[in-house]
C-alpha cells in the first residue's frame, strides 16, 4: 500500500504541532511558505518540504490538511488547491468553519473525484505538539477509514460523527458550550466583585466542587494567576465560532436565546477593543468589569 503524502497548511498555533506528529510517524510532509517563518523553518529542519505554491501542494499531497481561521479562508484555500489535485485527494479542514460551507466546499470537491473531511480541534498548542488533541470528524465512512491511521499520529481521541459537515456542527455545539462558560465566568466575577466577594474567594469555593471542570481552571488562570497565555484562544475567533453557530440555529429555524446572549457578549468585548491577536479568552473577564465599572 502507498504511504499518503500529507500536505499542511496553516503551521501556526495548533498546525505546528499536527505538522511535527505527522512527520515524527514518518510521513513525508509538505508544509507552505509563510509570513511566521519560525514554524516553517523549524518544520523543514525536522524533514518537512517547503512548497511556495498550492497547486505545487496539491500536485504532491494524497491528504492535505488546513488550519485556517475560517470558512472565508478555507474556501479560498481549496479554491486554489481544486485545480492541481490528484484524483482521490483528501482535504481534511480542522478549522472551525461553517457546516454549510464545508458542505458546498465537499460538493466541490465530488465533482473532480476528491474528498473532504471535517475534523474540527479541541485541545490548545501544547497539546498539539504533544499528539493530544482531540478531534470530531465529518466524513464518509471510507474517508474516515483511510484518515484513521493519519489522524492517529496528532490525536489521541478521535470521534467519527457522521457525514461530512457533522464535525463541524458538533464543533460549534462544543464551542457554544465552553464559551458559555466563559461569559457566565465574567460576569459572575463582576458581579462578585460588586458586591465585595473577591476573585480569590470565590475561586475558593468554585475550585475542586462539582462546578469545577478543566476549561474553569485554563479560564481562571488568568482572573487568578495573571498568566495571560493560559488559554491561547483569541476573542475574534470565539465571537467567529458563535456567529456561525447563530447561522446554523437560523438555517434550522431554532430560536437560542441564550447563544445569542454569549454571542454578544464577545460581541461587546470585541467593540472595545478586544480584536488583537493577543486578546484571549480569559481576558473577557477584563472587558466585563470595565463595562462594569470595575478595574
Amino acid at each position: 500500500m502507498t504511504k499518503e503524502t500529507i500536505g499542511v497548511v496553516g503551521v501556526g498555533l495548533m498546525g505546528q504541532g499536527i505538522a511535527k506528529n505527522l512527520l515524527a510517524a514518518n510521513y513525508p510532509v509538505t508544509v507552505i511558505a509563510h509570513r511566521n517563518r519560525g514554524p516553517v523553518e523549524n518544520l523543514v529542519a525536522l524533514g518537512a518540504i517547503e512548497v511556495s505554491d498550492l497547486k505545487d501542494m496539491a500536485a504532491e499531497c494524497s491528504i492535505i490538511h488546513i488550519c485556517a481561521p475560517g470558512s472565508p479562508q478555507v474556501e479560498t484555500i481549496v479554491g486554489a488547491l481544486l485545480p492541481a489535485l490528484k484524483p482521490g485527494s483528501v482535504i481534511v479542514d480542522c478549522s472551525t468553519s461553517d457546516p454549510t460551507s464545508t458542505v458546498a466546499l465537499a460538493k466541490s470537491l465530488e465533482d473532480v473525484g476528491c474528498h473532504m473531511a471535517d475534523a474540527p480541534l479541541g485541545g490548545t498548542p501544547v497539546q498539539a505538539e504533544n499528539g493530544e488533541l482531540a478531534t470530531m470528524i465529518g466524513a464518509d465512512a471510507e474517508v474516515f477509514a483511510r484518515l484513521r491511521p493519519v489522524i492517529a499520529s496528532w490525536a489521541s481521541a478521535t470521534v467519527h460523527i457522521g457525514p461530512c459537515g457533522a464535525g463541524h456542527k458538533m464543533k460549534l455545539l462544543n464551542n457554544f458550550v465552553s464559551l458559555g462558560y466563559a461569559a457566565l465566568y465574567a460576569e459572575a466575577l463582576a458581579l462578585s466583585r460588586k458586591v465585595g466577594i473577591s476573585v480569590d474567594q470565590f475561586d475558593s469555593v468554585i475550585r475542586g466542587s462539582r462546578m469545577d471542570c478543566g476549561f474553569y481552571q485554563t479560564f481562571m488562570g488568568y482572573a487568578v494567576e495573571g498568566n495571560r497565555e493560559a488559554h491561547k484562544f483569541t476573542l475574534t475567533n470565539a465571537l467567529k465560532d458563535l456567529r456561525y453557530l447563530e447561522a446554523m440555529a437560523d438555517h434550522v429555524a431554532l430560536a437560542n436565546p441564550i447563544g445569542n446572549a454569549v454571542k454578544n457578549s464577545f460581541a461587546l468585548a470585541s467593540a472595545a477593543g478586544g480584536d488583537g491577536p493577543e486578546d484571549y479568552v480569559p481576558h473577557l473577564v477584563d472587558f466585563v468589569a470595565r463595562q462594569n465599572g470595575l478595574d
